[in-house]
């Protein structure tokens, strides 16, 4: 009988063991599951980023719709394009016109973000930003400027950089303009990105294609320059007609100012 009872208390702290052991094994599995999900969640938490705040991505989380996001702002928008891209895309075979791209858009996009802009996409050769969309920000024309500053900058360095491999300089048109638009998550039942319409987002596009008959780089429109700080050097541009705007549009040239390149 004792030895019944011995071989039964074996037994039975060999199935605890067993089980014990399986609660392990399944705890570390399930310990494997959670951080492999928490990595994925934060990985999607960093894409979401590229496309809007947190803040903005907990709202959209929480809400039946987007269009529930959408929303009237004042905002400034930044419209920039290459100059000369079509001869270049011509004259360079794919990898090269890659490479410049690239190094262009890298340099864009680092001066936006520097300055509080959303960088919303890129079309074709052109860049479109907008500043003050995502949150408010009463300095978003000076910011906006500021990007368009440093953009210039960084791009004679970059052309620079490009002649030394043989390639050839490139340079940029940016017109900017500060109005109302709607903000939100505009697109299809498929495809969605926080972007900004309306007249405002038109006309940045307008002035930046009067850059090459007016001979500089960076535009602003009236509205831009009522909001600026005194200290951003501007030059008075000749009115101009434009396509969509029933009157001559005033513009500025923004000249090079070690005072606006500095930040807030």
């Amino acid at each position: 009988m004792a030895e019944l009872l011995v071989l039964s208390l074996a037994a039975l702290l060999a199935l605890l063991g067993f089980l014990l052991r399986r609660e392990q094994q399944c705890s570390a599995r399930l310990r494997r599951r959670l951080e492999l999900m928490a990595a994925e969640l934060q990985q999607l938490q960093q894409s979401c980023a590229r496309l809007a705040p947190a803040g903005l991505v907990q709202r959209l989380a929480s809400e039946q719709d987007d269009e529930a996001l959408a929303e009237h702002k004042q905002v400034t928008a930044l419209f920039a394009d290459l100059v000369g891209y079509t001869a270049l895309s011509e004259k360079l075979d794919a990898p090269q016109l890659a490479r410049v791209l690239n190094g262009y858009f890298e340099r864009a996009a680092d001066a936006i973000g520097a300055h509080r802009g959303h960088l919303s996409t890129f079309l074709g050769d052109g860049v479109l930003a907008y500043f003050g969309a995502l949150e408010p920000n009463p300095w978003q024309c000076n910011d906006a400027v500021r990007a368009a500053l440093q953009m210039r900058a960084a791009l004679r360095a970059y052309s620079e950089e490009l002649q030394r491999e043989g390639l050839p300089p490139v340079a940029v048109g940016i017109g900017i303009h500060y109005g109302s638009g709607l903000a939100g998550l505009i697109g299809s039942r498929d495809r969605r990105e926080y972007s900004v319409v309306g007249r405002t987002v038109n006309l940045a596009a307008r002035v930046q294609g009067l850059t090459r008959p007016l001979g500089v780089d960076i535009l602003v429109t009236d509205e831009v320059r009522a909001e600026l700080d005194p200290a951003i050097v501007l030059r008075a541009m000749p009115a101009q007609a434009v396509k969509g705007i029933a009157l001559p549009v005033v513009t500025y040239a923004v000249e090079d100012t070690a005072t606006a390149l500095a930040t807030d």
